[in-house]
């Protein structure tokens, strides 16, 4: 008769231990999880900061001046004028400008965030507000990104229909500035697009 509560404490003791067992492994996994997660999610974070702080550098502090020669027709000399083209002329621009010092300055605050918090647990609530805010940069960054496009392309095409002149053609290294500081502009945004599908993965695993 005293076998019988000797096994029981064993057998109990032996769930005991594989139960702790099993909450062990759980925890040893999810910290893998997030040892492999947050990597990615930082180098992310930063390639968006670096992306979009170029993209705004590039075009505040590109300008070109020069004088411009325009022959109205024929019979009459052409008229010299000093044209300048700067990021403030055009709205789209400074939209663009705008757009991208708030996205990085965003990845920056949330680099950091995402630094401080990587060895903790994660949090649904914690997680769907960034991928919020991440979101709300996607939307941000690529209109500005749609605007600025736009009037590069009539800047580089014109607008016979509206007597709109091919600007890029006397501003050729403005335009190349800006060319290239949109398509860095563009690298940033599917940054932040990235780290809104991994959230999105992450809650959906959760």
């Amino acid at each position: 008769m005293q076998q019988k509560p000797a096994a029981a404490a064993a057998a109990m003791a032996v769930d005991a231990a594989d139960d702790e067992g099993v909450r062990s492994h759980v925890k040893v996994i999810e910290s893998a999880k997030r040892r492999l997660r947050w990597p990615f999610d930082g180098v992310v974070r930063f390639l968006g900061l670096a992306f979009t702080l170029i993209a705004a550098v590039v075009v505040g502090v590109d300008n070109e001046s020069k004088i411009i020669s325009i022959t109205l027709t024929k019979s009459l000399p052409p008229i010299h004028f000093f044209a300048s083209a700067k990021w403030q002329y055009m709205s789209a621009f400074k939209y663009f400008v705008v757009s991208n010092c708030i996205a990085c300055a965003y990845a920056a605050v949330s680099l950091v965030y995402s630094v401080a918090t990587r060895g903790y647990k994660d949090d649904p609530m914690r997680s769907l507000l960034l991928v919020s805010f991440d979101l709300i940069m996607v939307g941000l960054l690529f209109s500005a990104d749609g605007a600025a496009a736009a009037i590069g392309v009539i800047g580089r095409d014109g607008n016979s229909h509206m007597h709109w002149i091919k600007v890029c053609g006397f501003f050729e290294g403005y335009c190349h500035h800006f060319t290239a500081a949109l398509v860095i502009s563009i690298a940033g945004s599917v940054m932040f697009l990235c780290l809104v599908v991994l959230s999105i993965l992450n809650l959906y695993k959760n």
